[in-house]
C-alpha cells in the first residue's frame, strides 16, 4: 500500500472547480513534483495534503490513516514555503527549534535535534544570528531545517526556490534532494519550473485545469508526453501536420518526406494527424540511424554557449534544431540551405491534426 494516497480529490471555490479528480499515490520515501502552469491547481493540492484547505470531495491517507478531516497541526506534515516566512525576531537555532517548543519537547532535546539539523543544511555555526544576516539561500536551509526538526511524515514544499537567483537555484535544489535522499522522507513540491521537476523528482505529475495529465517518471514524462498539453509545457517541440498515408503502420507525408512511424495510428488514409519533434532529436545532414531528411532553408541562428540553437523553414513550418557548439565549425549562416536528419522513433504523435 503507498504510504500517502490521494483518492477522487475534489475543490472548488464557490463555483469555480480549482482541483477535478485528482488521484495520486506515493510510496515512503518518493520525491514527487506537481509541475503546471499558475493557476493548475497545484498549490490548492499541496494545501489540501497540509491541511490548510478542506477538500470538497475525496480522501487523503497517510501511512493507513485518513487525515481527510485533521487540522494541518495533527498530521505530522512538515511545510517550506516560497517567502521562506522566517520568525525575524528570533535567531536561527530558535526558528529551527520553534515546532518542537510549541510541542512540549524538552530543552536538551531541542538543542540537540537543532544542532543536528543546521549540521545536515551545513550551517552549523550560524544557529545564533538572525534571518536578516542571512542570504537568501540561507534563509531558505533554514526554513528546509524548520521543517525537518519535528521528524515529519511528509514534507512539502510550495516552489521554494523561486524567489532566489539562477545559480543558487540549481546548487540549493541538489541539496534539497541530496538532503530528502538522506533523510528518507516522502516529499512533495510544486513548481512551474520544469528543470526543476525533472532532475530533481521519482517521478512527475503535469498538472492543467485542476486535472493531472499525465504521471510518469521525467524520462517518460519528456519523451513519451501523453497528451498535447505535455507536449507542449514540458520542453520545446516542433509540431507538424502530417497526411496519413498507412494507419496500419503509421505512415504519413511530412515535409515532402514519407515517414514510417512503425506503429498504428488513429484516422483514416488521407486525414491529418499531428506529429511533434523535440529540437534534440532533428540533426543537420545526413546522419546515420535517421530515416527521414528534410529539406530546410536556415532562418534564425541563437547562440547559447554549449548550444546553437538554430530554426529552419521546412515549408510553412519552423523547425528548431539544437546543434553543439564546436570552436571549430560555425552554424549554417542564414538562408543557408541545409538537410535536417530525424529518426521516425522520435517523432511524438499528439493526436488529429
Amino acid at each position: 500500500m503507498a504510504y500517502l494516497t490521494i483518492t477522487h480529490l475534489e475543490k472548488s471555490f464557490g463555483t469555480t472547480r480549482v482541483v477535478r479528480d485528482f488521484n495520486l499515490a506515493v510510496e515512503k520515501g518518493e520525491f514527487i513534483s506537481l509541475l503546471g502552469p499558475s493557476g493548475c491547481g497545484k498549490t490548492t493540492v499541496l494545501r489540501l495534503v497540509a491541511g490548510f484547505e478542506m477538500p470538497s470531495a475525496g480522501s487523503i491517507q497517510i501511512d493507513g490513516r485518513d487525515v481527510t478531516g485533521l487540522r494541518t497541526t495533527q498530521r505530522n506534515i512538515g511545510m517550506v514555503f516560497q517567502a521562506y516566512a522566517l520568525f525575524p525576531n528570533l535567531t536561527v537555532a530558535q526558528n529551527v527549534g520553534f515546532g518542537l517548543k510549541v510541542t512540549g519537547v524538552a530543552r536538551a532535546e531541542i538543542d540537540a535535534r537543532v544542532a543536528e539539523m543546521l549540521r545536515l543544511i551545513g550551517l552549523p555555526d550560524l544557529g545564533g544570528r538572525y534571518p536578516f544576516q542571512l542570504s537568501g539561500g540561507q534563509q531558505q536551509r533554514v526554513a528546509l531545517a524548520r521543517a525537518l526538526a519535528p521528524k515529519p511524515r511528509v514534507l512539502l514544499l510550495d516552489e521554494p526556490l523561486s524567489a532566489l537567483d539562477a545559480k543558487i537555484r540549481v546548487s540549493l535544489r541538489q541539496e534539497i534532494r541530496q538532503i530528502q535522499q538522506q533523510l528518507g522522507i516522502t516529499t512533495i513540491f510544486v513548481t512551474h519550473d520544469q528543470e526543476e521537476a525533472l532532475s530533481m523528482s521519482d517521478r512527475v505529475v503535469v498538472m492543467n485545469g485542476g486535472v493531472a495529465e499525465q504521471i510518469g517518471a521525467p524520462f517518460e514524462i519528456y519523451n513519451r508526453p501523453a497528451t498535447p498539453f505535455v507536449a507542449s509545457f514540458v520542453g520545446s517541440h516542433t509540431a507538424f501536420d502530417a497526411l496519413v498515408v498507412d494507419p496500419g503502420t503509421g505512415t504519413v507525408t511530412l515535409g515532402g518526406a514519407q515517414v514510417t512511424l512503425g506503429q498504428p495510428m488513429s484516422g483514416k488514409a488521407g486525414s491529418m494527424v499531428r506529429l511533434a519533434l523535440r529540437p534534440e532529436a532533428a540533426h543537420l545532414g545526413r546522419v546515420a540511424g535517421c530515416e527521414t531528411v528534410l529539406d530546410g532553408r536556415i532562418a534564425q541562428v541563437n547562440f547559447m554557449g554549449a548550444i546553437i540553437r538554430l530554426t529552419a523553414m521546412v515549408g510553412d513550418t519552423a523547425l528548431t534544431l539544437d546543434t553543439f557548439n564546436r570552436p571549430d565549425t560555425p552554424p549554417p549562416p542564414v538562408g543557408s540551405a541545409v538537410e535536417i536528419s530525424v529518426a521516425a522513433r522520435d517523432f511524438i504523435t499528439l493526436g488529429a491534426s
